[in-house]
C-alpha cells in the first residue's frame, strides 16, 4: 500500500513540475513578447523622432533658402541701380535706319503643291502581271485607268498651284508696297529731321528714349519736350523715378524660433546716397542717348530738368518736382568717359547740373530752360490728363496702341481705314531670333470679348502668314477665349493689362472716369470688380492674382466660413454673385495679367468668420468634359494696393477626374491670417465642392 500511494504522490508532483515549467514559459513568452513590444515602441519613437528632426530640418533649410533667394533679390536690384548708366552706355545708339523695314517678304513656298503627281508606270504595270494575254490586257486596262486617274490629279494641282500663286503675288505685291510705304515716311522724316523741323526732331529723340531697352523695370518715361531751331537745342522734362525705386531692405533673414522672415533695414544714409546717384545716373543716360541718337547733327545743347510727379511738399497739390537740372553741350558731353565716371560729380561738376541735396524729401532745384519758354509748340507723351480709353476716338485709340508698340522697341503703323482685313496695326519686332511680323486687333468693347473674334484673329494670323497676332481690348476675355489661345500665336490683352502697360511706358490712359469726375467709380470698365459693397476706393485690401499652366477654362471662386461652414450662401463669392455682403471679397474680372483675381479686405470680414477658402473648378460651358488634370503650376500671387507682389504662395494642383479643387485657405490666427495649402479635390464639381460647405445647390 506504501508503495502505490508514493506512485501517486510522484505522479502528482511530476505533474505539478510540468504545470509549473509551461506557467513559467508562458510568463517568459510573455515577458519576450512585451519587451518586443516595448522595443518596437521606442524603435518606433527614436524613428519617429528622427524623421520629426529631419522634417524640421528641411523646414528650416527651406525657410533659410527663401530668404536668401530673397535677399539675393534685394542686393540684385541694388547692383542693377548701381550699374545703370554703366549698363546703358553697353546698349547701341539709337538709329532712324532701325525704323525701316527690308524690302523682301518670304518666298513663294507651295509646299505639297510644287510637287506634281506621278505617272504611272506602265512597264511596271506589265512585270506585275502574268505572261498570259488576258493578263497582260488586264494589267493594260487597270494602267489606263490609274493614269487617267493621275492626270485628272495633276490637273486639279496645277490649278490650285495657280490660284495659289496668285493669292501669293497678290499678297507679296501688297505686302511690298506696305514696306515701301513706311519707309517712305521713314525717308520723310529724316528730310525733316535733318532740316531741323521741331516737331520731327521732338518725335525724334522722344523715340531714342522710349527705345532705350536698359531703364529698369518700373522706371517712368514720361517726356514734354520743344526744340528751339535757332539755338539748336533740345529742351525737356524728363520724368525720374521715386524714392520707393530704392529697395527699402537690404537683406531678409529666417528667426527659426519665431519662425517667420525678418528684412534688415537698408540704412537711411545709404539709401538716400543711392537714390541720388540713381537720379544722376538717369539724367546722364538719358543725354547719352540723345546725343549718340543725333546722327543728323541738329542737337548743339540739351536742357533735360529732370523732375517727379506727385504732391508739392509746400502745398500738397499736384506738382512737378525738378530733382536735377543741367543743360549739357554736345562738345563738353563728348569728352566725358561717361560710363566710367561718378554720375553726381559729373553732373554736378563736369557739366554743371544741379542735384537735389534731399531728393528723398523732395527737395526741388531751380530747372534749367523749360519747354514752355522755347515758342514752338510742346509736345508731349504720357503728360496732361489721363485720356479715358473708354471714350476716346477710336482712330486715335488706334495710334494709342501703336505708340504703346513703338514704346516697347518695335516697328508699328497704323493700317488704312479699308481692306485691312480686320487689322488695326501691323508691326514688326526686329529681333533675328524672336521678332518677326504681328497683326493687332483693337477693340474698345465694354462687355467681355467673345471667343468668335479670337478665332477670327487666329484665322486672319494664318491667312496673312504672320508671325503673331494681338488682340488688345478695353474689356475683357472670358475663359473660352484664354483656352482657345493656349498654345497659339496669339496674345490677348485685357483693359486693366493695357492701362499697366502704357504707364509702365510713359503713356496715359484710363478705364472710365476719374475719382474726382461726376460718375467716377461707377464701374464703366475700371477694374471690373462688381457693383455694390464697400468702396472700391479703400486702400485697405489685398488682390490675390492667381495663375497657372495648362488651357483648361477654371472659374476660382472664394467662401468666408465660421470653420468649416460658410457664414450664408451670399458668403460663396463666385462668377453670379461677384460680391460678399459689405464688399470685402470680390471677384474682379482681370488684374495686372493674372488669369483670375479676387480682392480681399481681410480687416473688414465678418467678425464672425475665421477663415477665407479659394477654391478652383472647370468651367462647364467653356470646358465641356474637361477635368483639372491641366491645371498645373498654379500659384497666388498677393499683392498689395499699389499692385506690388508680397508674396507668392504655391497652391494644390488638379488632378486626373477631378473637376473642383480646393486650392487652400487663409485662416485666422488671433489678429493675423496664415495661408494653408489645400488639396482636396472633387468629382462632382463646384456643387459638390460647395456642398461640403453647406451650401445647397439645386
Amino acid at each position: 500500500m506504501g508503495r502505490r500511494s508514493s506512485g501517486l504522490i510522484g505522479a502528482w508532483a511530476e505533474e505539478q513540475r510540468q504545470a509549473q515549467r509551461q506557467r513559467e514559459a508562458e510568463q517568459r513568452e510573455v515577458l519576450r513578447q512585451h519587451r518586443e513590444v516595448e522595443r518596437q515602441r521606442r524603435a518606433y519613437e527614436r524613428d519617429l523622432s528622427r524623421t520629426q528632426r529631419e522634417q524640421k530640418e528641411a523646414y528650416r533649410r527651406q525657410r533659410e533658402a527663401e530668404a536668401l533667394r530673397l535677399t539675393g533679390e534685394l542686393e540684385a536690384r541694388a547692383r542693377e541701380l548701381e550699374g545703370l548708366l554703366a549698363a546703358g552706355c553697353a546698349g547701341q545708339a539709337f538709329r532712324a535706319a532701325a525704323l525701316r523695314e527690308p524690302e523682301a517678304v518670304e518666298p513663294f513656298a507651295p509646299g505639297a503643291l510644287g510637287r506634281p503627281v506621278p505617272e504611272p508606270d506602265l512597264a511596271a504595270y506589265l512585270a506585275r502581271a502574268g505572261r498570259w494575254p488576258r493578263e497582260q490586257a488586264e494589267a493594260r486596262a487597270r494602267h489606263q485607268r490609274d493614269w487617267a486617274a493621275a492626270s485628272a490629279a495633276e490637273a486639279q494641282r496645277r490649278r490650285q498651284l495657280d490660284a495659289y500663286r496668285a493669292q501669293y503675288d497678290s499678297w507679296a505685291a501688297g505686302r511690298l508696297a506696305a514696306i515701301r510705304e513706311h519707309n517712305a515716311g521713314i525717308a520723310d522724316m529724316e528730310r525733316a529731321l535733318r532740316a531741323g523741323e521741331p516737331e520731327t526732331v521732338v518725335e525724334y529723340f522722344s523715340a531714342a528714349l522710349y527705345a532705350c531697352d536698359r531703364w529698369p523695370e518700373g522706371f517712368p518715361r514720361q517726356v514734354s519736350a520743344a526744340y528751339d531751331r535757332a539755338a539748336r537745342q533740345l529742351v525737356l522734362d524728363w520724368e525720374l523715378p521715386g524714392f520707393e525705386v530704392v529697395p527699402e531692405h537690404k537683406a531678409v533673414r529666417y528667426l527659426a524660433g519665431a519662425d517667420q522672415l525678418k528684412e534688415a533695414a537698408r540704412p537711411v544714409t545709404q539709401r538716400r546716397a543711392l537714390y541720388r546717384d540713381v537720379l544722376a545716373q538717369s539724367v546722364l543716360l538719358a543725354l547719352r542717348e540723345l546725343f549718340a541718337a543725333d546722327e543728323a547733327r541738329v542737337l548743339d545743347s540739351v536742357a533735360l530738368n529732370g523732375f517727379v510727379a506727385g504732391p508739392d511738399p509746400a502745398t500738397g497739390r499736384p506738382s512737378r518736382i525738378v530733382l536735377a537740372a543741367v543743360q549739357a553741350e554736345r562738345a563738353v558731353f563728348h569728352g566725358i568717359n561717361v560710363e566710367l565716371v561718378s554720375a553726381v560729380e559729373c553732373l554736378t561738376g563736369a557739366l554743371g547740373g544741379r542735384l537735389s541735396t534731399r531728393p528723398d524729401g523732395r527737395t526741388a532745384v531751380r530747372p534749367v530752360r523749360v519747354p514752355e519758354q522755347v515758342g514752338s509748340g510742346v509736345v508731349s507723351h504720357g503728360d496732361g490728363a489721363e485720356p479715358d480709353l473708354l471714350t476716346m476716338d477710336p482712330i486715335a485709340f488706334e495710334g494709342l496702341v501703336a505708340e504703346l508698340f513703338r514704346a516697347r522697341g518695335l516697328q508699328a503703323l497704323t493700317t488704312r481705314r479699308s481692306n485691312d482685313g480686320g487689322v488695326d496695326v501691323e508691326a514688326v519686332d526686329p529681333d533675328p531670333i524672336s521678332g518677326g511680323s504681328i497683326l493687332v486687333q483693337v477693340k474698345r468693347y465694354r462687355n467681355t470679348v467673345p471667343p468668335s473674334a479670337v478665332r477670327d484673329l487666329y484665322g486672319t494670323v494664318q491667312g496673312a502668314g504672320a508671325n503673331k497676332g494681338v488682340l488688345v481690348t478695353t474689356s475683357g476675355f472670358g475663359p473660352g477665349s484664354y483656352a482657345f489661345a493656349e498654345g497659339k500665336p496669339l496674345t490677348l490683352v485685357s483693359g486693366t493689362e493695357l492701362v499697366d502697360l502704357l504707364h509702365r511706358h510713359g503713356l496715359r490712359g484710363r478705364l472710365g472716369p476719374e475719382e474726382d469726375e461726376p460718375g467716377a467709380g461707377a464701374g464703366a470698365g475700371g477694374e471690373g470688380v462688381s457693383s455694390g459693397g464697400e468702396s472700391s476706393g479703400s486702400g485697405d485690401f489685398n488682390v490675390l492674382g492667381m495663375d497657372w499652366a495648362g488651357a483648361v477654362a477654371v472659374d476660382v471662386c472664394a467662401l468666408v466660413c465660421a470653420g468649416p461652414r460658410v457664414l450664408s450662401e451670399e458668403h460663396f463669392v463666385f462668377y453670379n454673385n461677384p460680391s460678399s455682403p459689405g464688399g470685402s471679397v470680390r471677384m474682379l474680372r482681370r488684374h495686372g495679367g493674372d488669369r483670375a483675381a479676387v480682392r480681399v479686405a481681410f480687416d473688414a470680414l465678418p467678425a464672425a468668420a475665421d477663415r477665407l477658402v479659394l477654391v478652383a473648378a472647370v468651367d462647364p460651358e467653356a470646358d465641356p468634359g474637361a477635368d483639372l488634370a491641366g491645371f498645373t503650376d498654379a500659384a497666388i500671387r498677393l499683392r498689395d494696393p499699389a499692385g506690388r507682389e508680397l508674396e507668392r504662395l504655391a497652391v494644390s494642383e488638379g488632378r486626373a477626374g477631378e473637376t473642383a479643387l480646393v486650392l487652400g485657405s487663409f485662416r485666422r490666427r488671433g489678429g493675423d491670417w496664415e495661408f494653408l495649402l489645400g488639396g482636396r479635390g472633387y468629382r462632382g464639381g463646384l456643387a459638390e465642392l460647395v456642398g461640403d460647405f453647406g451650401i445647397e445647390v439645386a
